[in-house]
């Protein structure tokens, strides 16, 4: 699978940092980063399972789990039209991938988002298979790992989408209560219901360098306390610098990183 804001048939790509005009197969040799000023690209939920699972022990749980249009949403399409488009788009079902894995031996729960499936949207399916990811971890006593890209909780699903911020972050309670570690990766963006709920829950939370993370949208903030923000507010770096995360790692060290805090813990 392509991966997530690059296209898949071009030769040439442009990063969206920089603007300098790359060859694709630069880029995806240095694990889709801009080898000039090392912007990460937006990848797939396979190219991550790639990057971070041990080779051939990674098994999908919960594929069955999608989304069903509850309200009969419509805008210029209705809601099922665009489940069907995101599903052919995203080749896959839903805006998160869950299963089973390990890292460097160590055996993880793993939860993938897919930014190109609905801006990776939480909606009930979301939320249902996350919940049953927290489950998962509670009863075996296993880590859990999200990887988040999200625009927030879907609007196609109202109400509905909003409960599922309680909901998983009820079943993160439940296995915190066990003591079993749990780590939040926050890719770019990382925004809204999910930023405010389990993203930003992590025993350990570490984010790719420059993602954008935060809750409501820079101008929105703006216009409603009528204040210029800073030029690098809601990155990852200003999170950094003001404690709201724990570390930035860079892609190509992400899986080092995380077997390295999970052996600590094992230790």
């Amino acid at each position: 699978m392509a991966a997530g804001d690059l296209k898949a048939d071009s030769l040439w790509v442009k990063c969206l940092n920089c603007n300098e005009i790359i060859y694709r197969k630069e880029v995806e040799k240095q694990l889709y980063v801009c080898p000039k000023c090392s912007y990460h690209f937006r990848i797939s939920a396979s190219e991550w399972i790639n990057l971070l699972a041990d080779p051939e022990t990674f098994f999908e749980m919960d594929k069955e789990i999608t989304s069903i249009d509850v309200l009969n949403f419509k805008d210029k399409i209705s809601y099922q039209k665009k489940l069907e488009e995101s599903e052919r788009n995203a080749k896959t079902g839903e805006a998160i991938v869950t299963g089973r894995c390990r890292i460097e031996s160590t055996p993880v729960f793993m939860g993938i988002f897919e930014f190109s499936f609905m801006g990776g949207s939480m909606g009930s399916a979301v939320g249902e298979k996350i919940t049953r990811l927290f489950e998962k971890g509670a009863e075996e006593l296993t880590p859990v790992i999200i990887i988040s890209s999200s625009g927030g909780a879907r609007m196609q699903e109202g109400i509905f989408a909003l409960m599922q911020m309680s909901k998983t972050t009820a079943a993160l309670r439940i296995m915190k209560s066990k003591k079993v570690p749990y780590i939040s990766v926050l890719s770019d963006p990382t925004t809204g219901g999910v930023a405010a709920s389990f993203a930003y829950l992590g025993d350990v939370i570490i984010s790719e360098p420059k993602a954008l993370i935060g809750f409501a949208g820079k101008r929105v903030i703006e216009d409603t306390i009528k204040q210029k923000l800073p030029a690098d507010f809601q990155r990852a770096e200003f999170a950094l610098q003001h404690g709201m995360i724990d570390m930035i790692v860079e892609r190509k060290n992400l899986k080092k990183s995380l077997a390295q805090i999970l052996h600590f813990i094992y230790s």
